[in-house]
């Protein structure tokens, strides 16, 4: 009897431990950002003392790289974004916050409860396609794009600027407006969406910035400026004189454009950080170019800015390698300030990341400002396209050793 109220004894602890964890699964999350609740989802994974998290960009996972539960306290690591989340569980919620640079949001999120009511009631407005509005941007853009894709009453939209987009944000039809969000460790955003009699429709942006957006089709008949094209941004002050870089990569050794790896080689020289969303999402996609025409002759590499300690030590770089796992060279180039004076080559050159495609003789054949991923829907479609096409075209030229 004695043998068996031990064993009864600690089959009750393992489970009150079980269930002292917050419990894997879904959640439904907020941020915190100047008094605006930014709602968003988040994942839970694992059990205690090492747990995982995730947030999304759409359907894509951004994991945590290491976690654990302890004392009642949830601590997730995102070394991709050099963050991390801080969060205490009680009375069924987590309560913290999420640290990533020198930005701090207050964080909080609850088990996801799948809802039995509907969404709405009533008619749904269609806001699905594109749509232009005019904004300006130090970068001297006139007007950005509103993209929105829909079925029934769920909407998922990006903002697309000549930097890239502002990540997928999702929500639904309440109330007479759209409220769609976005959190992914990174561009925290609400929007409010509130379609007009006259056909447009009222954004309003983390509760303060109101803007004005007409369908694209129509936009330049209702004066509304184009926006800027990410093709013709940037671009190189001699055309005929081959791009030039000479950076170090993580190891310390120098790699420069004059490298035999680059001889005779079409190229992508790709600017970014790892501080930079728009560069997290446009490294799939430069890594898949790689794996894809590398043997027929193209090389990749990038050239990173950072922060002063990063360069000191590129622990998040790193970790965004891994990330990705990216298997071109990346070149550690400078503090973001020194853009200019490392690449002087560029005009214009102010969106990270941004894009420059080398022909066989080293010679900038195109400059794409910016990335629109994904969430730009036919925005990226036209994007790859473009892209896939010119290597192929400059992947087929008369290499300069057979000329």
């Amino acid at each position: 009897m004695k043998t068996h109220l031990i064993f009864v004894a600690g089959a009750l602890t393992i489970a009150s431990a079980a269930l002292a964890q917050p419990p894997a699964g879904l959640w439904d999350a907020t941020v915190t950002v100047n008094d605006v609740e930014i709602p968003f989802r988040f994942e839970l994974s694992g059990a205690a003392p090492n747990l995982g998290g995730a947030f999304f960009n759409g359907d894509d996972k951004v994991p945590s790289t290491g976690g654990q539960y302890a004392n009642g306290t949830l601590l997730l690591n995102f070394d991709q974004y050099a963050a991390t989340l801080e969060a205490a569980w009680r009375d069924g919620a987590l309560t913290g916050q999420y640290t990533r640079s020198k930005r701090t949001y207050a964080f909080r999120a609850t088990p996801a409860v799948p809802s039995s009511a509907p969404a709405s009631t009533g008619k749904v407005p269609s806001i699905d396609g594109q749509w232009e509005f005019a904004a300006t941007s130090s970068k001297g853009e006139s007007a950005w794009r509103f993209v929105a894709r829909q079925s029934g009453a769920q909407v998922s939209a990006a903002i697309l600027r000549v930097d890239g987009d502002t990540g997928a944000l999702q929500g639904a039809w309440r109330n007479g407006k759209f409220v769609l969000s976005h959190f992914d460790g990174a561009r925290p955003l609400l929007i409010e969406v509130t379609p007009a009699a006259d056909g447009t429709l009222e954004l309003v942006l983390n509760g303060n910035q109101k803007y004005t957006a007409v369908r694209s089709a129509e936009a330049r008949a209702k004066n509304v400026p184009a926006p800027t094209d990410p093709a013709a941004h940037t671009s190189v002050k001699d055309p005929s004189e081959p791009l030039h870089f000479s950076f170090r990569d993580l190891a310390g050794n120098i790699v420069s454009d004059t490298d035999a790896r680059f001889r005779d080689k079409v190229a992508i020289v790709a600017i970014g950080g790892s501080w930079c969303p728009n560069c997290h999402d446009e490294a799939p996609f430069l890594e898949a170019l790689y794996e894809k025409y590398h043997a027929r002759g193209l090389e990749v590499v990038g050239l990173f800015f950072e922060e002063a300690d990063q360069l000191k030590d590129p622990a998040r770089v790193r970790a965004f390698i891994k990330q990705y796992g990216i298997e071109y060279p990346i070149l550690l180039a400078g503090e973001t300030s020194e853009l200019h004076e490392k690449l002087p080559q560029a005009v214009n050159l102010d969106c990270w990341p941004t894009t420059f495609i080398l022909g066989r003789d080293g010679r900038v054949r195109a400059v794409h400002a910016g990335y629109a991923a994904a969430a730009s829907g036919v925005y990226h479609d036209t994007l790859a396209k473009e892209v896939n096409e010119l290597l192929e075209r400059l992947l087929s030229e008369t290499s300069l050793a057979a000329r």
